[in-house]
């Protein structure tokens, strides 16, 4: 076998015998290398056959010493010389079968070729090697590639694709421009533009005249040997400029890294500013807990909160995960890359971010319970504000001319009759008065509730309630007063008629009972439960009970009036109609017990509208708990997102997919979610705030979500940046499918991590001799924040990290050095010659000057960059 081409040698003899045209283009090889060393050779065959010229061919192109020649010119002497030329060629991994010295002392021409051709493989071509191809491949493919942009040029071999010239033109074009206008050129003129590029080859790139134009056109097949042979002499010429190349973009593939990094820095910064701005400025709405005085504004700062709970948060829970994975992947981007981690702003890392957040939430914690409970509030207190207004009108107007009344000296003028009658009037008056002290504590006691439950107008409230007390006081003087003056002359009359005294004494509190009859049947209520008004409706069902009885008490007291008027006529009395002792007539208590009985059924109307409330209530509180109890249990088992990525098969695009389905079949649920919302928001409207159907609030539902939504998406860039690790450390998909096993097998507890313990046991079933030293200086690795766990990414990173081929500050300096052609300092203008305009200026901002007496203005240093770009991470 000769060489990485694996021609067989008895196959290249074969090619030599039908084509003699090799002779030109290796005799003008050979001497291309041959006049180096102050000779060459006019007979390839002839020249050759004393091993002399032919032992300094192989030092010229090898670099290296043979072994002295003999200078004898026996045919020993040749052949022995021959000899050591060939076990040099031998020494070199070449086997040469079939063939010995003296095929080539006796003048063997296709022996000598085929030799020829061997020395050229193995010194000329093979080390021409392009993406791990083989030497005739990688220099086909570095023709490809070089003359991709040109018109008219297609290489797919190296004999008819190289007929009309075009194609030899094209690579000198590419490296050297200034050489041939390619624009000016023909594809109908081949022997024009094959000579055209022997020429400038021989004249600028000393690559001598191997081929004959004629020849070539003129020949359907050209020989592929004689075109690889000349071929080759390009790629050696123009080696440094690949080198150069490649130099190039190793230092744009650095930067490139660099700038990408930089961006993604940016960009968390930007993110992360404006999410801590965002809570800097929430968080003072969410503390401030300064009730407003209706509640009309209370409810619409419960929809505030709503809003932000709903619409205005939800974004930035987003931007918050999105902020933490961006923040790993490019912390797992530069450790791939070899740069050190990330320290981003004081005051901006992810901890600063988590604890701002944390402190949100914690003022957001008790803030819609404190909505609610100042609706209560205020609620209550139109309630009582409105039950205190009702209260102070029935009384005001039950005061209104009493002090009038008791102020009179009516008593001065009046006979014993009428005195003895303004004297049972004013007891009547004085039980009145009496079974209205109830009415005025219980104003007085609305007031001091009100007052406090911080009501709003309590001014108002306090100054009416003054003014009824002080009213109240002052009409128990006069009352006082009035019943002095009257017992002073009480001795002066007769006894009174005791008939209508007796009806006023009936009269009074019979009057009074319905007076607070329907007082209670026209009482405001407030409840919040069906046992509420259940129990409301039994109150008023009791009352109902004593309706019989009221009703014999009035016709008790009507039959008074029947039997005073039956004396009346019977002793033939004139009546003047109006009982001395009351102002109450039996028509008075005729059209208020048919008040009291009118009021009964509206009261029972409005107390079975409030059973169709509440029952209403109770289904809206059983439809909220009847999803509630599904949402809650679903978001619970859904969390358990880890034991689904663990649980997925196949390679990590695959668990990709299952879990974007997975995130995708949560992301379809919202709808239930917003269902429950609807129903959260239909509770709140009817004042609902209690649900003994169901253990899950709105907000365990809401913090749920947010939960699984950011579980999922952590989830899914772990696995992004597993494959983000797999292909920059070159891991197969069965290496990490190994890792996943072993990894599994000892995550015992199913959560994603492994305890030290259990790594231990994993290191030692991989093969792993692990001491008590080794295995602390692992667990630094792993662990860095002594965390007490390892997680996968951890692992796989440990795993990879020993055999990772990645970029490092040497290798960059050595690239800088070879476009500075080996200088310790490089120009501005080498940088623009070889690099991207984008890549270049990026190299030119960041380069300190170079200080040095021997270097011209304006030099820079690409040393100490290079190190930069491995050092400080925000260069």
């Amino acid at each position: 076998t000769i060489l990485r081409n694996k021609w067989p040698y008895s196959i290249i003899l074969l090619s030599f015998c039908n084509h003699t045209d090799n002779e030109r283009t290796f005799t003008a090889w050979c001497n291309s290398h041959l006049r180096k060393a102050g000779t060459q050779i006019e007979n390839i065959e002839e020249d050759f056959r004393n091993g002399l010229k032919l032992m300094l061919l192989l030092e010229v192109i090898s670099g290296e010493r043979l072994p002295r020649p003999d200078k004898g010119k026996m045919r020993f002497h040749k052949i022995a010389n021959v000899n050591k030329a060939l076990d040099f060629i031998c020494s070199k991994g070449v086997k040469l079968v079939s063939i010995g010295a003296e095929e080539i002392v006796d003048g063997n021409v296709k022996m000598t070729l085929g030799m020829i051709w061997t020395i050229i493989l193995r010194f000329a071509i093979q080390d021409i090697s392009v993406e791990e191809t083989s030497a005739k491949e990688g220099l086909l493919l570095w023709c490809q590639r070089k003359t991709a942009p040109y018109r008219n040029v297609n290489v797919q071999n190296f004999h008819i694709s190289w007929k009309d010239g075009l194609a030899l033109c094209a690579l000198i074009h590419r490296h050297r421009p200034d050489l041939i206008d390619y624009s000016k050129l023909r594809k109908d003129d081949p022997i024009g533009n094959l000579n055209t590029a022997f020429e400038v080859a021989e004249k600028y790139l000393d690559i001598p005249k191997m081929l004959d134009a004629e020849d070539i056109v003129n020949t359907p097949k050209p020989d592929e040997k004689a075109i690889m042979t000349y071929v080759s002499c390009f790629y050696h010429a123009f080696a440094g400029a690949e080198q150069a190349e490649t130099a190039a973009n190793r230092i744009c593939k650095v930067l490139a890294v660099n700038q990408e990094n930089e961006k993604l820095m940016q960009e968390y910064e930007k993110l992360a500013s404006e999410l801590l701005e965002w809570i800097r400025r929430t968080i003072p709405w969410l503390e401030n807990r300064v009730a407003e005085q209706s509640m009309r504004a209370m409810q619409q700062k419960l929809e505030d909160f709503r809003d932000y709970r709903r619409v205005h948060k939800p974004p930035k829970v987003q931007e918050k995960c999105q902020l933490e994975i961006n923040f790993n992947t490019l912390q797992t981007k530069l450790r791939l890359s070899n740069r050190p981690a990330f320290m981003p702003s004081e005051g901006k890392m992810v901890s600063d971010i988590a604890n701002a957040w944390k402190g949100l939430e914690q003022v957001e914690k008790g803030y819609e319970e404190w909505l609610l409970t100042e609706i209560r509030r205020l609620e209550r207190l139109d309630h009582l504000a409105e039950k205190f207004k009702q209260k102070c009108s029935l009384h005001e107007s039950w005061t209104a001319g009493k002090e009038e009344l008791l102020s009179m000296k009516d008593y001065e003028s009046a006979s014993l009759m009428e005195i003895r009658a303004l004297m049972r009037k004013h007891e009547a008056f004085e039980s009145d008065l009496a079974a209205h002290q109830d009415r005025v504590e219980q104003i007085a006691a609305i007031a001091q509730e009100l007052n406090e439950l911080d009501y709003h107008d309590a001014v108002t409230i306090n100054s009416r309630c003054q003014g009824i007390c002080d009213q109240w006081d002052n009409l128990g003087t006069l009352t006082q007063k009035r019943r002095d003056s009257l017992e002073r002359v009480e001795k002066l009359w007769e006894t009174i008629d005791q008939l209508y005294l007796e009806f006023a004494k009936r009269a009074a509190p019979f009057n009074n009972w319905m007076d607070g009859a329907m007082e209670d049947l026209q009482d405001m209520f407030i409840v919040h439960s069906i046992e509420e008004i259940q129990s409301l409706i039994t109150a008023h069902d009791q009352f109902k009970a004593t309706l019989p009885e009221a009703d014999k008490e009035r016709m008790t007291t009507m039959g008074i009036q029947g039997e005073i008027v039956k004396i009346a006529q019977t002793y033939g009395i004139k009546l003047s109609g109006i009982n001395p002792y009351t102002v109450l007539s039996p028509q008075d208590i005729t059209n208020k017990w048919d008040a009291v009985k009118h009021l009964v059924p509206l009261r029972d109307q409005m107390l079975q509208e409030e059973v169709a409330r509440q029952q209403s209530n109770e289904r809206l509180r059983r439809q909220f708990a009847a999803q509630a109890n599904i949402i809650g249990p679903w978001i619970q088992t859904k969390m358990e997102v880890h034991h689904v990525s663990v649980d997925i098969a196949g390679s990590l695009e695959e668990q990709m997919s299952s879990l974007k389905q997975y995130e995708q079949n949560i992301i379809n649920y919202k709808s239930n979610i917003d269902k429950l919302e609807g129903d959260h928001q239909l509770s709140q409207e009817s004042l609902i705030f209690d649900n003994k159907h169901t253990n899950y609030t709105m907000e365990h539902v809401r913090v749920g979500w947010e939960q699984l939504l950011t579980t999922i998406a952590r989830t899914i860039n772990e696995v992004e940046n597993q494959i983000l690790t797999r292909d920059a450390k070159g891991i197969s998909q069965e290496q990490l499918n190994e890792f996943r096993a072993s990894f599994n097998h000892f995550d015992r507890k199913r959560n994603g991590m492994m305890d030290p313990d259990d790594f231990r046991a994993c290191l030692i079933s991989m093969g792993y001799d692990l001491g008590e030293v080794e295995f602390a200086r692992i667990m630094t690795l792993v662990d860095s924040n002594n965390t007490g766990v390892v997680t996968f990414q951890a692992f796989i990173d440990f795993m990879t990290r020993e055999t990772a081929e990645t970029d490092t500050a040497d290798q960059v300096m050595a690239s800088f050095k070879i476009l500075a052609s080996d200088k310790t300092y490089i120009t501005v203008e080498e940088l623009r010659r070889e690099l991207p305009p984008e890549q270049a200026d990026y190299c030119i901002s960041r380069m300190t000057k170079y200080v040095s007496g021997d270097a011209p203005p304006g030099a820079l240093d690409y040393i100490s960059f290079s190190s930069a770009l491995y050092g400080e991470s925000d260069l």
